[in-house]
């Protein structure tokens, strides 16, 4: 079976718009976490997020075009996912035009894709009348929209879709790019997520589900996963792309190669459209599933870069699903959330946690869960409480799991 392994990396998010900013960050626990400054949150029951601000899209774009799009039309999620698209395709060196375009794929995920540009354009139908449309908002609207842009912008021709489940999309996507390499249809593949869900609807209808932390007066600790007193997640915006090759090829041409993404789990809960199963039944099958995909036991995983969302049911429900993996070993596995500094990406979470966990492996550095101040009886494993750890980690897992039920289990191991 063919190997495959990352040789590129991008990402643009509240903690930095490139991946040595944002790594730097995460390591040193920083909360990118802040009062919504792009409307006036004061109406709704949250007003944090993890927003990105002073966003210059033109200063890694000077044309001011993106597969002959104007900026200025692209929705912001397009924006994020071109971005950490260049990041990575110059980290890669695959901007030298030395690779066969047929044989280059690309899956950005999004879970909503251009909300922004559905919100507006419904308003001007609504106060101006629907002849006064754009006739750009289908194309920005659509989340397959990132996929195909990358693909327009840098000539690759090979598979080219997107993903949608959820919080889990962006890791199904890796999960795709991988088998996709395995099977022999491309030797490399772009592949990551995007969300920009920072809007008065998208954030009403999460307040409205009592899905979002409401500590709105001390933001940088809102996201608290696995802390007694958690009391939702919080909403953020951004993008993380991985260039994928297969071992063979990324050696023949030279590439720096980070870690191999060695195994994919993937199933369903099939019990609630959002909470997840109580006993973690389906993240168990997904984590089981990577690590026979992976032919690596449970004992070989030093670190798990948790889902984590700060919510009441799903840091217990992944805690137990943990547990019951890896049995007695769980106690001795570092486990972090990512999502304690950055926010919840949505369907960009699961790229950018796979990044998060690609990089513990290539520095020997577990990134901290910050705000992890009371232990809930609940959820009783080594978080990796408040300050990043030095420890050499040859296996880990990345775990994302999404409203629907979806459950995505990456495995990746060090080169």
């Amino acid at each position: 079976m063919k190997k495959v392994v990352i040789t590129g990396l991008g990402a643009v998010t509240s903690l930095g718009e490139d991946v040595p900013t944002l790594w730097r960050n995460l390591v040193e626990g920083r909360s990118g976490i802040f009062r919504i400054e792009r409307f006036d949150p004061s109406g709704f029951r949250t007003q944090i997020a993890g927003e990105i601000k002073e966003f210059d899209p033109s200063k890694r774009f000077p044309k001011g075009k993106v597969g002959g799009v104007p900026l200025r039309k692209l929705d912001r999620f397009l924006l994020y996912a071109l971005w950490a698209t260049e990041e990575a395709l110059n980290d890669s060196g695959l901007l030298d035009g030395r690779v066969d375009p047929d044989r280059v794929g690309v899956i950005i995920a999004s879970g909503i894709g251009g909300v922004e540009t559905l919100e507006r354009e419904v308003i001007t139908g609504y106060t101006r009348g629907y002849n006064r449309i754009s006739p750009y908002l289908v194309p920005m609207m659509i989340p397959d929209m990132a996929s195909g842009l990358v693909a327009i912008e840098y000539n690759f021709k090979g598979p080219n879709y997107t993903v949608v489940s959820a919080c889990a999309s962006s890791a199904n996507a890796l999960g795709d790019a991988l088998r996709l390499i395995r099977y022999g249809d491309a030797d490399i593949m772009v592949v990551g997520g995007a969300e920009a869900p920072i809007i008065k609807t998208a954030l009403a209808g999460f307040s409205s589900m009592r899905a979002l932390s409401t500590r709105n007066d001390e933001p940088e600790k809102a996201s608290r996963p696995f802390d007694a007193e958690r009391d939702g997640f919080v909403m953020a915006e951004g993008a993380a792309v991985l260039v994928l090759e297969e071992y063979e090829h990324a050696k023949k041409r030279g590439a720096k190669i980070y870690a191999e993404l060695a195994g994919y789990g993937a199933t369903a809960d099939a019990y609630h459209i959002t909470a997840p199963c109580v006993d973690g039944e389906g993240a168990v099958k997904a984590m089981l599933r990577a690590l026979e995909d992976a032919s690596v036991l449970p004992e070989d995983v030093d670190y798990i870069n948790a889902h984590g969302t700060s919510t009441k049911l799903n840091d217990v429900a992944e805690t137990r699903a943990i547990k019951a993996v890896f049995k007695d070993h769980a106690y001795r596995i570092g486990v972090s959330s990512t999502k304690s500094m950055t926010g919840h990406l949505l369907g960009g979470a699961g790229a950018l946690e796979a990044l998060a966990t690609v990089k513990t492996i290539e520095t020997g550095v577990i990134p901290p869960t910050i705000n992890y101040e009371h232990p809930d009886p609940e959820c009783d494993l080594d978080y990796v409480p408040n300050e990043a750890r030095e420890m050499e980690v040859r296996v880990a897992l990345s775990n994302s799991f999404g409203f629907g039920g979806h459950n995505a289990v990456l495995a990746f191991r060090k080169i």
